[in-house]
């Protein structure tokens, strides 16, 4: 079984790998105007200004002009950043999936309440969080108040709708069992409809915390002063196109670390259901 993860994780950098020769290639053979798309390199060295202190990138760079090990710092630029913006996301996302769920179990489980709120959640649904900028700015201010919000606005809609169909689709047959068996309201709901719907919660979640770190980005962008959307705004300003990459770099770095921690617990929790299925 670890040979076999090991296996997988070798097979999934075969691309990005490729890919970031063929991207040094093109930078080196000048295809491309550096100030539009830098290299690789350009990038690398970018980010570990960007991760270090000034001083100590200083250092850095005039004892290793060449590369070389280094000396990792957690007081840099890139570190101040990425927790300004995983702080957004784990506040909003744990905000917007608190409300959804208990309103996604009870619309699931109750027909009366899922004919009273369905009309109104289908309605404010297609509406982008990006759209709900300005009224967040003129309720909230600026800072982290109306980032947050946003957040939680781009969580909340997966989660709610993966656990309306959960609840529902769980299947009539284990209902009937159960009731057959003497099981009440409560112990049905709690012994089969929500272990049933827990696969679809998860998959909402995984969405959900997607959907976070794209609001996060475009809110830090406007309504904060920190953050890797705010650096990589005003990186454009200044057209350092290097560090813009890097950051998003960074980005993609955290929601992989994240999506992976989320698929760990999903087999944690759904050892059962992959029995069933196997």
């Amino acid at each position: 079984m670890v040979k076999r993860r090991w296996q997988d994780a070798a097979a999934g950098l075969v691309v990005p790998v490729v890919a970031i020769g063929i991207w040094q290639w093109v930078a080196s053979m000048g295809w491309v105007n550096e100030h539009v798309l830098p290299s690789p390199l350009a990038v690398w060295r970018k980010w570990v200004a960007y991760l270090l202190p000034l001083q100590d990138y200083a250092a850095w760079r005039d004892n290793n002009p060449h590369g070389g090990r280094l000396a990792w710092a957690v007081s840099g630029e890139l570190v101040v950043d990425s927790l300004g913006s995983l702080y957004r996301v784990v506040v909003g996302f744990a905000v917007g999936a608190g409300l959804a769920l208990p309103l996604g179990l009870a619309m699931g489980a109750s027909r009366i309440v899922y004919a009273w709120l369905n009309p109104l959640v289908q309605l404010l649904r297609p509406i982008p969080p990006i759209a709900y900028i300005p009224l967040s700015i003129l309720w909230f201010g600026l800072g982290n108040p109306p980032a947050i919000f946003l957040i939680a606005l781009g969580a909340f809609f997966p989660v709610l709708m993966n656990t309306i169909a959960g609840v529902r689709q769980v299947d009539g047959i284990y209902l009937r069992a159960a009731r057959n068996l003497g099981a009440g309201g409560t112990t049905l709901f709690l012994r089969v409809i929500l272990p049933a719907a827990v696969p679809y919660i998860l998959t909402g979640v995984r969405i959900g915390i997607g959907t976070a770190f794209i609001v996060v980005i475009v809110s830090e962008m406007i309504a904060v002063n920190n953050g890797l959307g705010f650096r990589i705004l005003e990186a454009r300003e200044y057209f350092w196109s290097d560090k813009i990459i890097a950051g998003m770099i960074t980005i993609g770095l955290l929601g992989l670390a994240i999506d992976a921690g989320m698929n760990r617990l999903n087999n944690h929790l759904l050892r059962w259901h992959r029995g069933l299925e196997h």
